[in-house]
């Protein structure tokens, strides 16, 4: 008789072979496979043995590191259901599966092409789109802008635009700045390319031309295709051309993309230019969309007042699959299997041992345990938000929830774990102080609310959130996160405090009372950001009309002036949003004390609302 790892190895393989059929299709063809049906017999207690063998299997390289909407990912999520089911939970949504669309990668479609005066350019040779590009047609003249500034702040002045026209015209611009020596240039926080992308826009340009300097790149290479976890393009094509090409599109000038480099950095002042030329292109872009799965159970609570409540228990089961450059990966340059034991087969594997625990004692449960495990995690907590806009209960009725995320590497001298958001309820502190008491390690408290795991989609939702970890370390998103290093010991006992914060949560007559504990920020602002609007802004909307507003912060400018959740920021200062980058570079011109205009879209209608930053 095969044991578990076996039989779900031998599954992997099928899947693999039959990549092309979904989820569905092979759950309903498969016998279903739980821990009754192998050799593997774990009691009702949380043991070291039992999460051997579930943080063994999760984070074996048979999974290939678990990233969202492959093969390998599934497996894991049927792995994740079957064992929820034969703990005796009963299965929400689909059978236990709540299927959501992530965007894994993005790739050149086959109609892309860029013309010249006599030469028609080579795609992957001379140019390529970027990963934010629209896909877009357009013939037009070319300007060449410098860095592609336009800046007046009071400590920096630098305009590549000044006495040029670029309505409806190409732009080629560098990337980067022109102060690469510099590690505190005051260029730095407006050096993106989707921020010059916006600037071009905003002066008409009908599409953007990057080329790389050489001190950024000796070697004249095309940057890479590589998806940039946004949904969002920029809203007209853009596409990184080869200094070889530049060359050619600058040579009627007798110029060179190296002399107008040179010039930069020597005079230090801009060096724009109107070209004789014409360029006809298409970009074509083809997102790879791929579907995804949340599971979740729920042990039904016994009070008859109360079971209608519920306690969450949620961790994320996805990782960063093969790694490799924008994958997250901390060795971007190294493709290999990262393995997420800590990060997060560790947590999985708590909320599956936890499922068995509570449901061996759910006779003493007066409220409902939900428990879920996330995928998209590291993709920006898209399982998570996928969960609070769809949930298979009432998000009211959610009265708690606990975020297992990083709980496997309890280090042995230091003794100390973290929990968060215990400053979400008016009670969190207390009770955590209380469960805190004769544990074998110390756990260090902190109050807010937001942070950087599944948590923060729930507490955006003004539920109290505890967020447990035992923090980073030398392996975290590397191949070598492996369940070799995980404290098992170390995770029991962390899991065992976890245990008697569910069941207090479970039985105290009054739910926690809800109170906000820092912002409720869902994105880091770069350095360039002086203010703040005080929002949770949509990370993941794909249409470019705008950006929805997911949450306000109490007290924050966004509350003060009447912006509400749900409102669309369409505009800032006049200057059209249509997505988080928008947003953000319009952010960063506005300064402490300013007033400003913001344009929203409320029940389909516009509104001009001032705010006070």
């Amino acid at each position: 008789m095969f044991n578990i790892t076996m039989r779900y190895s031998f599954l992997l393989l099928l899947l693999v072979a039959f990549s092309q059929v979904s989820l569905g299709q092979v759950v309903s063809s498969q016998p279903q496979i739980g821990r009754g049906n192998n050799t593997w017999k774990p009691d009702s207690e949380i043991t070291v043995s039992d999460l051997q063998h579930e943080i063994g299997f999760l984070a074996s390289d048979s999974l290939k590191g678990r990233k969202p909407g492959m093969p390998e990912s599934n497996v894991a999520a049927r792995y994740i259901r079957d064992l929820f089911k034969s703990a005796g939970l009963t299965m929400l949504c689909k059978d236990g599966l709540q299927d959501f669309i992530v965007v894994a990668d993005i790739k050149p479609g086959e109609n892309n092409h860029l013309d010249i005066p006599g030469y028609s350019a080579m795609l992957n040779k001379d140019f390529v789109p970027i990963s934010f590009s629209a896909n877009a047609k357009v013939d037009a003249a070319v300007v060449f802008a410098g860095y592609g500034f336009d800046l007046s702040l009071d400590s920096l002045k630098w305009n590549d635009y000044s006495n040029l026209d670029v309505k409806g015209k190409w732009v080629m611009i560098f990337r980067g700045d022109p102060e690469p020596d510099k590690p505190n240039s005051a260029f730095i926080p407006f050096e993106q390319e989707r921020s010059k992308t916006l600037t071009a826009k905003d002066k008409g340009a009908l599409g953007v031309l990057l080329v790389t300097p050489t001190d950024i790149e000796k070697t004249d290479v095309l940057m890479h295709v590589q998806y940039d976890k946004t949904p969002a393009d920029a809203g007209l094509p853009v596409i990184s051309i080869t200094r070889a090409l530049a060359d050619r599109i600058l040579s009627s000038m007798n110029y060179t993309i190296s002399d107008l480099e040179s010039a930069i950095k020597s005079d230090h002042k801009p060096q724009s230019l109107l070209l004789p030329v014409n360029i006809a292109a298409e970009t074509d872009l083809i997102q790879q969309k791929v579907t995804t799965y949340n599971v979740v159970g729920v042990i039904k609570g016994n009070d008859p007042l109360l079971s209608g409540e519920y306690i969450a228990i949620g961790a994320h089961f996805d990782h960063l699959g093969m790694g490799g450059e924008n994958s997250g990966s901390r060795v971007p340059d190294q493709v290999a299997v990262h393995n997420g034991a800590d990060d997060n087969a560790s947590g999985t594997a708590g909320v599956i041992e936890l499922a068995q625990k509570l449901m061996a004692h759910r006779a003493e449960l007066k409220r409902s345990i939900l428990l879920i495990s996330f995928s998209g995690e590291e993709m920006g907590l898209l399982g998570s938000k996928a969960f609070v806009k769809d949930s298979p209960v009432g998000l009211k009725s959610i009265k708690a929830m606990i975020n297992l995320d990083m709980i496997g590497r309890l280090n042995t001298e230091s003794k100390a774990i973290s929990v968060g958001g215990t400053g979400t309820s008016t009670e969190s502190d207390t009770i955590i102080g209380t469960l805190s008491l004769k544990r074998p390690f110390t756990v260090n408290k902190s109050p807010e609310g937001f942070g950087p795991s599944d948590h923060a989609s729930f507490y955006s939702e003004n539920i109290p959130v505890f967020f447990f970890t035992t923090g980073a370390h030398e392996d975290y998103h590397t191949p070598t996160d492996d369940a070799d290093k995980i404290n098992y010991e170390g995770e029991v006992q962390v899991l065992s405090m976890v245990y008697d914060l569910v069941t207090d949560l479970s039985e105290r007559p009054d739910a926690l009372v809800f109170k906000e504990a820092g912002a409720k920020e869902g994105v880091r602002y770069s350095r360039s950001l002086k203010v703040t609007l005080g929002i949770v802004p949509d990370m993941v909307s794909t249409d470019n009309k705008g950006l929805r507003v997911d949450g306000i912060r109490k007290g924050g400018p966004a509350e003060k002036a009447g912006i509400k959740k749900g409102d669309v920021i369409v505009a800032l200062e006049g200057q059209p949003v249509t997505n988080i980058y928008d947003y953000m570079s319009r952010l960063g011109r506005l300064k402490p004390g300013q007033v400003a205009s913001v344009e929203i879209v409320r029940d389909g209608k516009k509104e001009i609302i001032i705010v006070q930053f």
